[in-house]
């Protein structure tokens, strides 16, 4: 287990929890109401801010219950979360939904928060890399 230390900014928001034992991604809340029309988009506070041990990111991630039934997801996603941050966690939500506009609700869940271990990379400069059988294909080189 990973030892996560939080400040509440808004006392009257739940913690952060995980909805069944095993999952990987924890519920964040929205402290505020307020409604995003179709294609908007909003920045919304989450009532917390954590301190991330070294060597760990989290991951803002959407709610796949949110982009199934509203076409509400995460713009960033993942929103990344670095381990030295220590400001409110806040979640860039859109409405992807063509005509209905999505309303959130204090105390709503609004997306989900995985923690992951990350490394520091050292880059090291060549005038060519190692070849491989993919080589330079990407963006749909193997198929649709």
């Amino acid at each position: 287990m990973l030892r996560v230390t939080l400040k509440r900014i808004d006392p009257g928001i739940p913690l952060p929890e995980y909805a069944h034992e095993g999952d990987a991604g924890c519920d964040l809340r929205s402290p505020v109401d307020l409604i995003i029309g179709p294609g908007e988009r909003a920045l919304i506070p989450t009532g917390i801010a954590i301190a991330i041990p070294e060597g760990y990111a989290g991951f803002v991630q959407p709610r796949s219950g949110l982009a199934a039934k509203h076409g509400v997801t995460v713009l960033n996603t993942p929103g990344l979360i670095d381990s030295h941050y220590r400001g409110e966690v806040k979640v860039i939500l859109i409405n992807l939904d063509p005509r209905k506009p999505f309303r959130v609700k204090r105390g709503d869940k609004i997306c989900q928060l995985v923690f992951k271990r990350v490394e520091t990379a050292i880059f090291e400069e060549v005038e060519s890399l190692p070849e491989t059988e993919r080589g330079e294909g990407g963006f749909g080189s193997t198929g649709i």
